[in-house]
């Protein structure tokens, strides 16, 4: 039997342009500075050129939990796409945060798809990447418009 696939979306307004809810959101050493107390540790494991490019690996967290995402998918000021390096708490992660211009702000949407590792686990780890990502999105825009 396969494992079960699970989404979810949130989507913010922002009155800061894309580029600097880009720029931030891509930096993940610099994640530490905006994302606190959930984000405490940021750095780069692995970089890339432009700053969070294809291939760059940033770990993000607290101890003794870091999250290391890896970079499918770059557009500059427009789309980061990204996936968890293993090791991973789930099977298949992709996560999609989409810079759109509205008015003289941003609306924001940041997604993410994954298949349960464990069969049962599913709705547990979406409620909790749905609470984060919330938690995430809503510091993101008020650094941003800082």
């Amino acid at each position: 039997m396969p494992a079960k696939t699970f989404s979810f979306e949130v989507t913010r307004t922002s009155s800061a342009p894309p580029a600097a809810l880009f720029r931030l959101e891509t930096d993940g050493a610099r994640w530490s500075e905006w994302a606190k107390p959930l984000v405490v540790v940021s750095r780069w494991d692995r970089w890339a050129d432009p700053v969070g490019g294809v291939g760059a690996i940033r770990a993000v967290g607290a101890w003794p939990l870091l999250m290391r995402e890896e970079t499918l998918e770059y557009e500059q000021d427009r789309r980061h796409v990204y996936t968890f390096a293993e090791p991973a708490m789930v099977r298949g992660y992709r996560g999609e945060v989409l810079f759109e211009p509205e008015g003289t702000g941003t609306r924001l949407t940041w997604r993410g798809s994954f298949q349960e590792k464990v069969p049962g686990s599913g709705p547990v780890v979406l409620a909790g990447l749905r609470t984060a990502i919330r938690f995430l999105s809503a510091r993101l825009v008020k650094a941003a418009e800082r």
